[in-house]
């Protein structure tokens, strides 16, 4: 064989794993951009560490009255099931179980485990027999479905590595006239904040609407809602978001 031919040859060799290489990774055989196995599109943006389950001191968040004024802003009445995502120590749940009351439920999940164990033992010493504690996933809340009036994510939706996954999956938990809240700063996902545009973006890609948002001093930003309308999209339909 030739050095032209042998040349050749080795650069076709090399095109074919290059071409099996992009397949693995998931680039897109069907989308033209980096998905997972099943499917979901990377976000487009940076994606925030998990700092602290703990921002500020329950005394200092409520001489601001934050969590009344968002369950206010969210319509959390008595008799409600409410899912608290990326729960923490508590400072929600221990709050939503008070609005909801007795004949109400709160279902309060984090994702690490230290911090699961640690809002279970507040929850059995505060005697409160409407919630219940679980562990989620971070792409998947593995919640029941049609079972929530309302799903709150404070401060912590620009730690979700999976939004597109994330959200599809939360998508049957709600009841047909269930809200997601979310509470958020206005500032870039990688200073622990998600603008409210890609927000708004990430939510619509995956069959959401935004049914409102306000301003939310009190709880260091704003308050948006989301209602889930019509099909869930195929995953490989859902085209991410891009940060301007």
């Amino acid at each position: 064989m030739s050095t032209r031919r042998r040349a050749r040859v080795l650069l076709v060799g090399l095109a074919g794993v290059g071409l099996l290489a992009a397949c693995d990774a998931g680039l897109g055989s069907r989308s033209g951009s980096a998905r997972n196995a099943d499917g979901f599109p990377a976000a487009d943006r940076p994606v925030a560490h998990i700092v602290s389950s703990r921002w500020s001191t329950e005394e200092a968040r409520d001489r601001k009255n934050e969590a009344g004024e968002v369950m206010d802003k969210a319509g959390i009445k008595p008799g409600m099931t409410v899912a608290d995502i990326g729960a923490g120590e508590g400072y929600y749940t221990i709050r939503l179980a008070e609005r909801v009351g007795k004949e109400g439920r709160v279902l309060a999940e984090d994702i690490l485990p230290d911090v699961r164990d640690m809002l279970a033992e507040r929850v059995v010493r505060e005697r409160l027999q409407s919630v219940s504690v679980r562990l989620g996933k971070p792409a998947d809340p593995k919640l029941p479905e049609n079972s929530f009036d309302r799903v709150l994510m404070v401060h912590m939706y620009h730690e979700i590595e999976q939004p597109y996954e994330f959200l599809w999956r939360m998508r049957p938990a709600l009841m047909p006239d269930g809200l997601v809240i979310v509470v958020d700063a206005n500032r870039p996902t990688q200073n622990h904040g998600t603008p409210p545009a890609l927000l708004k973006c990430e939510f619509a890609a995956v069959g959401y609407t935004q049914v409102y948002t306000e301003d939310m001093p009190s709880a260091g930003g704003y308050l948006a809602a989301f209602r889930a309308q019509g099909a869930r999209p195929d995953p490989y339909a859902i085209k991410p978001c891009k940060v301007s």
